[in-house]
């Protein structure tokens, strides 16, 4: 028996080096086979801090001869599973990603064991079969109590009666607007503008609400707005949806716009006509205004998609993003955003050695972008970027030279402009890999 121990632990310690390997395809795996769990890229880093801890503990449970009353859920593990709750996921999709976690952790140790003698082999994977069982059938007890908990809290709270009034609204099916209306206390038949709102700092839950509120007063005072609604996704992260002024067949615009029966895509022409105020401890990313309760749902899945590109760029080490992002900022970004590999193709194989990753090149392309953006003019260049005239010419000539083509990439620059347009906002992530 203490042969057969001592060859678990080998095993252990072969798992932990791999280790690295093993998390990166659980997480591929997790995505692809449960799309309730493919979210957004906050609620991936909680999915990926989850998978790690659990396959440090279960390799610890092996090496260490932890005994199972001792054994505790990790911590990311348990937070993972109240966000899970609290956005109205099934506990089965959580439950499901724990038993695939299970069989390619097998998949993942079994093959570790050729070298070992055919003697040792069968008893050695039985052994792993019996303890990686117990492993997860304890902490799948733990993180399903967890979840059970966490839904009852939420489901019985204010927050929660809103959020499945939301989530009923969002999900496309028959909904009793009227009924939805008086429960959000909230005019469905409004144009709607839609925020998604998350710490941009360390904060508390109590400071997040509070913070939330502020820009709450903020946007229906600068907009005028007839109502607002408010409801938290999870302990991380709000949404805010304000009803514009005047009917909505003739919204109003934004203050400071032209006209105050433009429409609700001609208001949504101006990015930073809600900008943030000054030290708000905020990201918000802002869909379009809409009428209705398509407006409701489209602002909606533009904030969410801005809100994916902002959560990327941060994700990816890239320079800070801006604290308030409208939609029209970044909506040709939003729509190819969803496959990064085939932006980072794209941007690579667009800009030549212009997509390396350096600090050099980075000038370059911002030098570029905002050069393109202002219709190659060298003074509004310099002007937009607070420099020398002849600075602008000498970096747009050397960003040009690292385009695969040279001067003739930008004889017809749609292609530049996206790709440089894709790496502002997404950051290294669609940047070429090994450089």
């Amino acid at each position: 028996m203490e042969a057969q121990r001592a060859l678990v632990r080998q095993v252990g310690d072969r798992v932990r080096e791999s280790q690295e390997a093993l998390v990166e395809g659980l997480v591929q795996d997790i995505r692809a086979q449960i799309g309730a769990l493919d979210q957004e890229a906050a609620a991936r880093s909680l999915l990926e801090a989850s998978i790690t801890e659990n396959v440090v503990a279960a390799i610890n449970f092996l090496r260490q001869g932890i005994d199972p009353d001792q054994l505790e859920a990790p911590t990311a593990a348990l937070a993972y599973a109240r966000v899970l709750a609290q956005r109205d996921v099934p506990q089965s999709a959580l439950i499901r990603a724990y038993r695939i976690g299970h069989q390619r952790f097998l998949d993942h140790t079994f093959a570790l064991l050729d070298d070992l003698p055919a003697a040792d082999r069968v008893p050695v994977c039985v052994e792993l079969v019996r303890l990686s069982g117990q492993f997860i059938d304890l902490i799948c007890e733990q993180v399903g109590r967890t979840y059970e908990r966490e839904r009852d809290r939420w489901v019985a709270s204010r927050s929660g009666v809103r959020q499945r009034w939301v989530t009923d609204l969002l999900g496309g099916g028959p909904v009793d607007r009227a009924a939805a209306a008086r429960a959000l206390r909230y005019p469905l038949d409004a144009v709607h503008l839609a925020c998604t709102l998350w710490p941009a700092t360390r904060m508390t839950s109590f400071d997040l609400v509070a913070a939330v509120d502020d820009v709450r007063a903020h946007a229906v005072s600068a907009l005028r707005a007839r109502a607002a609604l408010v409801v938290p996704t999870d302990e991380y992260e709000a949404r805010l949806w304000l009803a514009l002024p005047g009917p909505p067949n003739a919204p109003a615009s934004p203050p400071g716009s032209a006209s105050s029966s433009a429409s609700a895509s001609a208001s949504a022409s101006a990015p930073g006509y809600l900008g943030a105020p000054e030290g708000s401890p905020l990201h918000a990313a802002f869909g379009r205004p809409g009428a209705g309760l398509g407006g409701f749902r489209t602002s909606a899945r533009q904030a969410a998609r801005i809100r994916e590109i902002l959560g990327t760029r941060l994700g990816s080490g890239a320079a800070a993003a801006p604290l308030w992002v409208h939609y029209d900022q970044a909506a040709p970004v939003a729509l190819m955003a969803g496959d990064l590999p085939a932006v980072r193709d794209f941007v690579t194989s667009t800009l030549g050695a212009l997509a390396a990753a350096g600090a050099r090149e980075a000038v370059l392309r911002d030098t570029l972008r905002i050069f393109l953006d202002r219709h190659r003019g060298h003074a509004a260049t310099a002007r937009a970027m607070s420099l020398h005239r002849n600075s602008v010419q000498y970096r747009v000539h050397r960003a040009t030279a690292l385009l695969p083509r040279g001067e003739r990439d930008l004889a017809d620059d749609f292609n530049v402009r996206a790709a440089l347009l894709a790496v502002h906002w997404l950051g290294d992530a669609v940047l070429a890999t090994g450089s």
